[in-house]
């Protein structure tokens, strides 16, 4: 059955996606449209790449996270320095490494630009700092005075997934100035949204990296950093779960991975197994009593 499907974010949380398309691949549905944020954007990409669940595994076992974070050049040894680094550069590892992994994996696939997947088979969504705003690529390149047909596909992965301080931020340009772009998540994390507009033509399947929210405990705020995670949990969630309604939760996966960080790139082989496990166990329970519509 073809279906639409929309991932959200999580970062390293997101091997618990492969075990979830596992499952759906061995019940026969097939993807003709996908959406998604930051770790969930890269799922997206690669399903719409023509990746399998199984390749997507492998794939991914054979890659050394850490070979993904690439520090800038230190201006010296003393320890505060690196922060200082930080403050300029806005970001702790370059990302560079990182857009060139996706670059090359989609090159297999003779992806490089948006021109080279079907018309509306993937969107993306990014937040643009400078302007104060959400975008969805490709369909608001043109905007920023892009022609979306040749926009590098790895790079509007690389601008959804870029975690604020953790990678710089992307910079273009539009007819302003230059423009920053960090992580989707932080307007929408979730974008089921994405594909309402009024002419659904598929069922859709929402994969969600949590808990429902009403399992959600409240959040415990008894510092500066659990206040600062507090406001940065509920910036990223408030308009996706406004939008989320008993009549949509029919239509999520939810995979809770809450235990897991988002940049825990030193994740072992049990953890991921675990994490894929967990994606596994949930999406088999939603289709026990999931009906498309």
């Amino acid at each position: 059955m073809l279906i639409d499907g929309v991932f959200s974010g999580g970062g390293i949380k997101g091997f618990a996606y492969i075990g979830a398309m596992q499952v759906l691949e061995e019940n026969n549905y097939c993807f003709k449209r996908v959406a998604g944020t930051s770790a969930g954007a890269i799922m997206a990409t690669f399903i719409a790449a023509g990746y399998t669940a199984n390749a997507i595994e492998k794939m991914l076992d054979e890659l050394q996270l850490k070979s993904l974070l690439d520090p800038p050049k230190p201006v010296g040894n003393l320890p505060f320095l690196k922060w200082l680094n930080l403050y300029f550069r806005m970001g702790l590892y370059k990302g560079k490494a990182l857009e060139k992994w996706f670059y090359k994996k989609l090159a297999v696939k003779g992806i490089l630009t948006f021109n080279d997947l079907p018309r509306g088979s993937l969107k993306l969504v990014a937040s643009d700092l400078t302007n104060g705003r959400m975008i969805v690529i490709p369909d608001d390149l043109a905007s920023y005075g892009i022609d979306w047909r040749k926009f590098s596909v790895a790079k509007a992965l690389r601008m959804s997934c870029g975690i604020p301080f953790f990678f710089e931020p992307i910079k273009l340009r539009d007819g302003k100035g230059e423009c920053l772009f960090v992580d989707g998540g932080i307007l929408s994390n979730f974008p089921l949204w994405i594909f309402d507009n009024g002419n659904k033509q598929r069922p859709i399947i929402g994969l969600k990296l949590s808990n429902p929210r009403e399992d959600m405990p409240p959040q415990k705020i008894n510092n500066g950093l659990d206040l600062f995670e507090a406001l940065f949990s509920t910036m990223k969630n408030a308009h996706d779960e406004r939008y989320i309604s008993r009549k949509h939760e029919k239509n999520i996966v939810f995979i809770p991975v809450e235990n897991y960080s988002a940049t825990q790139f030193d994740l072992d082989q049990e953890a991921k197994n675990t994490l894929i496990d967990i994606g596994r166990k949930r999406t088999s329970k939603f289709l026990e009593t999931w009906r498309p519509l």
